[in-house]
């Protein structure tokens, strides 16, 4: 099969490449805006903006993908509050380009979403709950997951929660290796205590998108952690596992920042689903081994 991953300098994107180029049977094709920052794996890389009609029909037909795994988006809530037009044209208008273009070779498309397409009032959520955004990001995600499940062509919509890992040269941290960072520098963190998610290893999620992929499934797919943790809880399993001083962290309520964009304050996903096609995500503690064995 001949796949090819959006976003491909991203967490997620990086791990897809990782995961895929490992596969004789798989011919892989990475994409991202401007050079290659991923020098691992067997597989090619073209440059293009998605953002550009005509650049993402190029790229559709000099890969000529079997599969899509659009990974590609622009995820910093506040920046999409900040910047709208930017967000909606990356967010929306992308997909909008990448769909057309795999019409015309018939390609399976999977679509990479957020756990911010819901208000957070009620999670954690199944697939069949009702979204309701209270962000512009939020917004944008679920305006491509109408655009992607009404496209015509055999699709999913991956959903995940706050994902964390290494990747190389990656253009934003995680809160697992910001924590880590601060904390080995000795300097106090806020970390906010009234917010709740089941947060992602990368390498899973990248998984569970193959899973998804791999076998053409169609609808919506939830694949996240299974603990709910609040951000602060997170930060403290962070401190214990590599060692660090845990004083250092202060708990706060969301109200503490001054954020442009809402944050929902109750997420996470049930993921009895995504179990049933034979995705199971590691405990955090098994993820934070993960990250520790990477960075070392």
């Amino acid at each position: 099969m001949r796949v090819l991953v959006t976003g491909a300098n991203g967490l997620l994107g990086q791990k897809l490449i990782s995961l895929l180029s490992g596969m004789p049977d798989i011919t892989t094709i990475a994409t991202g805006r401007g050079p290659n920052r991923n020098p691992a794996g067997s597989y090619s890389y073209l440059s293009a903006d998605l953002c550009s009609q005509k650049e993402v029909q190029k790229l559709i037909q000099d890969a000529h993908p079997e599969a899509i795994i659009h990974c590609g988006a622009m995820t910093q809530v506040d920046d999409c509050e900040l910047h709208p037009e930017a967000c909606w044209q990356a967010n929306v208008n992308a997909s909008a380009y990448l769909l057309a273009a795999a019409q015309t070779v018939n390609a399976y498309f999977s679509y990479v979403s957020t756990d911010f397409v819901f208000d957070g009032e009620n999670g954690p959520y199944a697939e069949d709950d009702l979204p309701n955004p209270i962000s512009h990001y939020g917004r944008s995600k679920l305006e491509a997951e109408l655009l992607v499940s009404r496209s015509g062509l055999t699709t999913s919509i991956v959903r995940t929660v706050l994902v964390y890992g290494v990747a190389h040269d990656l253009s934003r941290s995680n809160i697992v290796l910001w924590v880590k960072k601060n904390l080995e520098q000795q300097k106090p963190i806020k970390v906010v205590n009234d917010q709740w998610r089941t947060p992602t290893l990368a390498e899973d999620l990248a998984l569970g998108c193959w899973l998804v992929t791999k076998n053409q499934h169609q609808g919506i797919f939830h694949i996240s952690g299974e603990e709910m943790r609040t951000p602060y809880s997170l930060a403290l399993q962070v401190a214990d596992f590599f060692g660090l001083n845990p004083s250092l962290i202060c708990p706060v309520d969301a109200s503490t920042f001054t954020q442009p964009g809402k944050r929902p304050p109750r997420t996470g996903f049930l993921i009895e689903k995504a179990k049933g096609i034979g995705f199971q995500p590691r405990s955090i503690t098994e993820g934070l081994a993960i990250v520790k064995s990477q960075l070392s």
